[in-house]
């Protein structure tokens, strides 16, 4: 049994190498990091540990932004792309003809690189001496006046980045969907039938509960995706972020590292397992949720 045992283990070393090296490590210094008070990069030194660096950054007016930023795309996002995608996917499910080219139109985006639609996301919305956009065009159409909506008011930039966010995740939602939709077993539907449940009871009471462990998956991914959201802003918005008030977390980690702002990474480390605190009890609540409304076959 010994000898099992430890074959089992050296099967399991290089994975445990691994994590160890890329996280947990990585997880430690942070912590130390996070603690070092009056953190000097240059001569590598530091005059106490404490939790200033906490404070700071809780007080810090840009990462409150960066903040209520991130907080606002996760409230937004998430819910709004997770139904969009079920309805889409349900519509695809019902589709006969054509349903293969369809599900790969709508997942031509996922496959497409993030900074180059957020370029095309930018051209549509923004203005220039020589054209208001393509979206200011059909706001024109209807009667409308131009919105700057890349250097304008708030409320405008942020819905530019939840469309992009939206847009962007969108496809991997309906695949996931779509393929839960196909694996339910069409017994169920037949008995229904017979029974003359309505459609939409059969969507609640079948459908609906055994797909949710993809719902919930996806949630739960999407949370996660949510918060460490930056690329995307950058591509919009350009890299200066706290200049157009659209920073996130992530974005404002990276600039205490290397931004114009660099060269602090114990406020970066701070922020960064505020992050990690914040991600880690959505998650958990969410857990507590499942319990009662994901159902597991």
């Amino acid at each position: 049994m010994e000898k099992k045992s430890m074959k089992g283990w050296l099967y399991l070393l290089p994975a445990i190498l691994f994590l160890g090296v890329f996280m947990v490590y990585p997880l430690v210094d942070v912590c130390i990091y996070s603690i070092e008070e009056g953190y000097n990069s240059a001569s590598q030194t530091f005059y106490g540990y404490g939790k200033y660096n906490f404070s700071y950054v809780l007080r810090d007016p840009y990462f409150l932004q960066a903040i209520k930023n991130t907080f606002l795309l996760v409230i937004i996002t998430v819910p709004l792309s997770t139904i969009m995608a079920l309805l889409i996917s349900l519509a695809l499910s019902s589709i006969k003809k054509f349903k293969e080219l369809f599900q790969t139109i709508y997942f031509l985006p996922y496959v497409t690189n993030t900074l180059a639609v957020g370029l095309v996301f930018m051209i549509l919305f923004k203005k220039t001496p020589y054209s208001d956009g393509m979206i200011n065009a059909l706001i024109h159409l209807f009667g409308g006046s131009s919105i700057d909506f890349i250097e304008g008011p708030y409320w405008a930039k942020m819905l530019v980045m939840c469309i992009y966010t939206i847009w962007v995740v969108l496809p991997f939602k309906i695949l996931i969907l779509t393929s839960a939709l196909a694996s339910v077993n069409p017994v169920y539907y037949k008995a229904a039938k017979v029974d003359g449940t309505s459609s939409f009871r059969i969507f609640r009471k079948i459908t609906l509960p055994m797909i949710s462990p993809m719902i919930f998956y996806l949630v739960i991914t999407g949370f996660i995706g949510a918060f460490k959201a930056y690329s995307d802003e950058v591509a919009i918005f350009g890299t200066d972020l706290n200049a157009s008030g659209m920073n996130t977390i992530v974005g404002y980690i990276y600039d205490m590292l290397y931004g114009d702002s660099g060269g602090y990474p114990s406020y970066a480390s701070a922020a960064a397992l505020i992050l990690f605190v914040i991600v880690l009890t959505i998650t958990c609540i969410n857990l507590l949720i499942s319990n009662r409304n994901v159902h597991y076959s």
